[in-house]
C-alpha cells in the first residue's frame, strides 16, 4: 500500500517540528575562563574565554582558545610516565634549572586549588575559572 503524498508531506513536516527531528546536535558547549598570570616578569594578567564540549577534558578548550586567539599560545611535552605537560604560556617555558614551571589552577571565590591532574584528563566546570601561572619551586635538601 503506497502513501499519499499528502501523508508524506505531514510525516516531513512533523519531523522538521520535532526537536533533533532531521538535524544532529553535537554535544553542549560548557564556557570557561582561562587566565595567564606570570609574577615572576611583572607580566599584565591575560584573561581568555574558551569553551570546551560538555564532559571534555581542559587541553581541548586550550586548543580551541590557541586556534582562536592570536595572543594566546601553549606548548605541551608528553611523560611517558605522567602524561602530558605544559611546557609553554604565550612563549615563556618552564625551565629546570631555573627551577620554573606552569602551575594549573582552578579559581573560586578568590580561592585557588591546584589540579589533580593534567590538562589532558581535567574536566573543567561551566563558567570555571582556569589560571595558568609561572610559579617556582624549591628543591628538598
Amino acid at each position: 500500500m503506497a502513501l499519499r503524498p499528502a501523508a508524506l508531506l505531514s510525516v516531513g513536516f512533523l519531523l522538521l517540528l520535532t526537536p533533533g527531528g532531521l538535524s544532529h546536535k553535537g554535544p553542549a558547549s560548557v564556557p570557561i575562563r582561562v587566565s595567564v598570570e606570570n609574577d615572576l616578569s611583572n607580566m599584565t594578567p591575560e584573561s581568555y574565554s574558551s569553551s570546551v564540549v560538555e564532559g571534555g577534558v581542559l587541553l581541548g578548550a586550550l586548543r580551541r582558545l590557541q586556534e582562536t586567539e592570536t595572543d594566546f599560545k601553549f606548548t605541551m611535552k608528553e611523560d611517558p610516565n605522567f602524561g602530558l605537560f605544559v611546557e609553554s604560556v604565550n612563549g615563556v617555558a618552564g625551565n629546570e634549572q631555573e627551577q620554573t614551571y606552569w602551575e594549573i589552577l582552578s579559581e573560586s571565590s578568590r580561592e585557588y586549588t591546584r589540579l589533580e591532574v593534567g590538562v589532558g584528563c581535567y574536566t573543567p566546570a561551566a563558567n570555571e575559572h582556569i589560571v595558568f601561572r609561572f610559579s617556582t619551586w624549591t628543591s628538598e635538601q
